[in-house]
């Protein structure tokens, strides 16, 4: 497996698992229709979308339907010959620190017919160089103290738990996991 850019090449298998109910977005899985339009209405801007190093895209819809200013960022697909998942990487410039209302850095998804396979380990290995370049220190990723598997997948790349928290009201308040791995 290999983490590839958003393109043109990859774009019809990334539309045919929304098209099968993924979505990468694990908080707002309803997000696999808006998706799938923008992919209708502009195969090209939605690619461009998908890496945002300048945060010049539009704000970003929270779970509880409010919208927050977009932060610098970029997605990368997850690919073995086919789309396996989604990775995202966000940060603020100069710090390593998170707004309240961002969870973690780094989210990533599987597609559920490729899961149990390592594919997310080793996407979250090869996407912390990248992390690294862009000069922060660690990066937080969270899980709900139920998905063991997603822990694993964070142990298995040097994370730490750092704390039991709770979820902003927009999440919906529910007990979170926070972990941390330094880069």
């Amino acid at each position: 497996m290999q983490l590839v850019w958003p393109a043109h090449d990859y774009l019809p298998s990334y539309a045919r698992a929304l098209a099968r109910g993924w979505s990468a977005n694990t908080v707002r899985p309803e997000e696999a229709k808006e998706e799938l339009a923008r992919i209708a209405a502009d195969p090209d801007a939605f690619l461009r979308s998908k890496v945002d190093r300048e945060a010049r895209g539009e704000p970003v819809e929270l779970p509880d339907g409010s919208h927050v200013q977009r932060l610098p960022g970029f997605i990368r697909w997850m690919w073995d010959g086919e789309l396996c998942g989604s990775i995202g990487f966000r940060w603020q410039p100069g710090t390593a620190e998170l707004p309240p209302h961002v969870l973690g850095h780094i989210g990533y998804s599987v597609v559920p017919w490729k899961r149990g396979r390592g594919l997310a380990a080793e996407a979250l290995r090869q996407l912390l160089p990248d992390a690294r370049r862009e000069g922060l220190p660690w990066v937080t990723l969270t899980t709900d103290p139920e998905n063991v598997a997603s822990q694993r997948v964070i142990i298995n790349n040097g994370g730490v738990l750092v704390e039991r928290f709770v979820e902003p009201a927009a999440y919906g308040g529910g007990e979170g996991l926070r972990w941390r791995i330094d880069l």
